[in-house]
């Protein structure tokens, strides 16, 4: 437990020499590498462009996740087009390019394509930037290209109404960053004792209790989670999102992210809660695999068949996984065409026994695909 001199971990006299049980960690790390070795194996004898959607379908769920853990809702369609323009990946059509959007994609695929390269702060300033690209976050000005300075009043991670909030933590002060940025910086460029992937954690805490900027420093405390994941595996290529777990243990996370930053300098249990989220979000990743690969057998069987680029667009947005019914009427508004040429695009599809209509009740008649 913390002393009555202080509160947070940054505040105790050998911050920042967190240290942790080794042993206690080895069973989790097992399982890491077992999680992570079943699902190479089931994408081992795939094809490049399976493997290539594996890695997009990921790395989307990676950004749109590490955003809505922040309550920032992005567009998945933008995303995955972002990420596909930026790998050069075919995904046939493209949403338009969004600025918000491809500050987070170019972020996460820097610290992932780029994790043999020296982290510095004029990269980390350039990451910065690409989250708010307005230099606003909503209506607040955020200072990008430089640590934040509290001109406002401290650094306060706080919930609750106005006037009844509660403070989960404080960071420290702006006028310590200088050196606390340095030091974190020349640590995670070293090649220490640390597994890559207790690194990970361990960088990722360091990061989010140092809390450098105005906002963003969740996002980017993700990303150089990911960095040194990426290391570890030594590729670029990942096939889980660790940010999509987090968001699925949102609670959890910001409780043992309380905890420890409330508590002592041995931070075994804040490392194993993070290994125990990577070893689920590795084992919830065959999921995704099971899309990808029932999504290539698809196409290896229409691939050949006469459809309209609205047909195809539909169809991958039912393979990918698409959220209620799908009428004719949703068809005609996602696709931007008259409910004619929905109806019609739909009844050419149940023809060619692609689409039949569901035995689902409602008032609109709905359809699925028809499974093989």
């Amino acid at each position: 437990m913390p002393d009555g001199n202080r509160t947070y971990i940054w505040e105790d006299p050998d911050w920042p020499e967190m240290r942790y049980d080794a042993e206690r960690l080895a069973g989790p790390l097992v399982d890491v590498a077992q999680s992570q070795g079943h699902l190479l194996g089931r994408l081992a004898d795939t094809e490049d462009a399976v493997r290539d959607q594996a890695g997009l379908a990921a790395l989307t769920s990676d950004v749109v996740k590490t955003s809505e853990i922040e309550g920032e809702l992005l567009d998945v369609a933008s995303v995955r087009s972002s990420i596909a323009r930026h790998l050069g990946v075919d995904i046939g059509a493209l949403a338009p390019a969004d600025r918000n959007v491809d500050g987070v994609v170019q972020m996460v695929l820097d610290a992932a394509v780029h994790h043999d390269q020296p982290m510095t702060a004029d990269r980390l300033f350039g990451w910065h930037a690409g989250l708010f690209p307005t230099g606003h976050s909503g209506i607040s000005r955020v200072r990008v290209g430089g640590w934040r300075t509290d001109t406002t009043g401290p650094m306060e991670v706080v919930s609750g109404a106005y006037g009844r909030q509660r403070v989960h933590f404080e960071a420290p002060p702006a006028a310590l960053l200088d050196t606390e940025m340095r030091r974190f910086l020349r640590w995670f460029n070293r090649d220490g004792p640390e597994l890559p992937i207790v690194k990970a954690g361990l960088a990722h805490l360091w990061f989010v209790t140092v809390h450098p900027f105005d906002d963003g420093n969740g996002r980017i405390a993700r990303a150089l989670g990911d960095f040194w994941l990426a290391r570890a595996a030594r590729s670029s290529l990942r096939f889980y999102s660790l940010s999509a777990q987090i968001q699925r243990d949102r609670n959890a996370y910001y409780a043992i992210l309380e905890r420890t930053q409330k508590g002592t300098l041995d931070v075994t249990e804040w490392l194993l809660w993070f290994l125990a989220a990577l070893e689920r979000s590795i084992a919830n990743a065959d999921d995704t695999v099971d899309t990808v690969l029932a999504k290539t057998r698809f196409w290896r069987h229409w691939g050949q068949t006469s459809m309209n680029t609205r047909q195809i667009a539909m169809l991958n947005r039912l393979l990918d996984g698409f959220h209620g019914k799908l009428t004719s009427r949703k068809w005609s508004t996602i696709t931007k065409c008259s409910q004619d040429s929905a109806l019609r695009d739909i009844n050419e599809l149940v023809g060619l026994g692609v689409l039949q209509r569901s035995n689902s009740g409602g008032r609109s008649t709905s359809y699925e695909l028809v499974q093989r």
